[in-house]
């Protein structure tokens, strides 16, 4: 949860294409911040805790409340028109999004859960209270998948494997040649591979990190699903880690703490 956090704090300054498409930046900005990515996989990860071994429908409550708990106290993060009527309909529901929101937000997914097939079940719930689309569901459960193969020491390959078998992502283009026409879209389609292919390529969880930020786009979501995949792979340097809960305030931090015991016990 910590990559995806620090992909989005890392990833948020070049966010509408305002980069220059390179690997060569500091990794922090002179006032960095998090957004409603971050946001989002706090509520998500704060869900599944809270909701653990209970039956779906108790585990999509779990998740709608959480969110928009979390979206109220943080009402400014810069969250989508849709995402933003949601965290205050009166009854909400499900909108047929496939925005890259259900992706970005569910890595804690990828964490809590001894199977793969619980860990793809319980990414699908994640994205069905707000992005029902076909589209956004795999992207949610492609990502958490991700991260449940790498965790269990999958190599690249396999997981490139995976993934391109199962969710029939194109996983066959390099950064180079996704760099030069990428552009700024909000979809998991356009979003999830590119984000994939970043880690694919990146050699350590910096470099993947710097790989994501020079495609372009959708920088803040593009890294923290990126970042989200290479913590599983590479782990987390210690001063990156510390300087990512420094940045937190203290609710976030708080939830990152019981997050980690808890992992500690599956």
């Amino acid at each position: 949860m910590y990559g995806a956090i620090l992909g989005d704090i890392i990833g948020e300054p070049y966010e509408f294409d305002r980069g220059n498409k390179s690997k060569n930046i500091p990794l922090f900005s002179s006032r960095p911040t998090y957004t409603d990515d971050s946001v989002m996989t706090v509520a998500v990860a704060e869900a599944l805790m809270n909701s653990r071994g209970k039956k779906p429908e108790e585990i999509r409550r779990a998740l709608v409340d959480s969110m928009r708990e979390w979206g109220a106290a943080y009402p400014d993060a810069g969250y989508g028109g849709m995402f933003r009527w949601w965290l205050t309909a009166e009854n909400p529901e499900p909108y047929g999004s496939f925005g890259n929101g259900s992706a970005m937000r569910v890595s804690p997914a990828g964490w809590l859960f001894d199977s793969l097939s619980e860990t793809r079940a319980i990414a699908r719930l994640s994205a069905e209270v707000t992005h029902n689309h076909p589209e956004g569901i795999k992207g949610a459960e492609s990502v958490a998948a991700a991260i449940w193969l790498a965790r269990h020491g999958s190599t690249k390959d396999e997981i490139r494997q995976y993934i391109t078998r199962e969710f029939g992502y194109d996983l066959s283009r390099t950064c180079d040649e996704i760099r030069p026409t990428y552009r700024h879209v909000e979809s998991c389609q356009k979003t999830v591979p590119e984000a994939i292919t970043a880690f694919l390529e990146g050699n350590s969880f910096e470099d993947v990190i710097r790989t994501a930020v020079s495609l372009g786009g959708d920088c803040d979501t593009l890294t923290c699903i990126a970042g989200s995949i290479a913590e599983a792979f590479y782990g987390i340097p210690a001063a990156l880690k510390e300087k990512c809960v420094s940045i937190l305030p203290e609710d976030m931090r708080s939830v990152l703490v019981c997050f980690d015991h808890m992992r500690g016990q599956a």
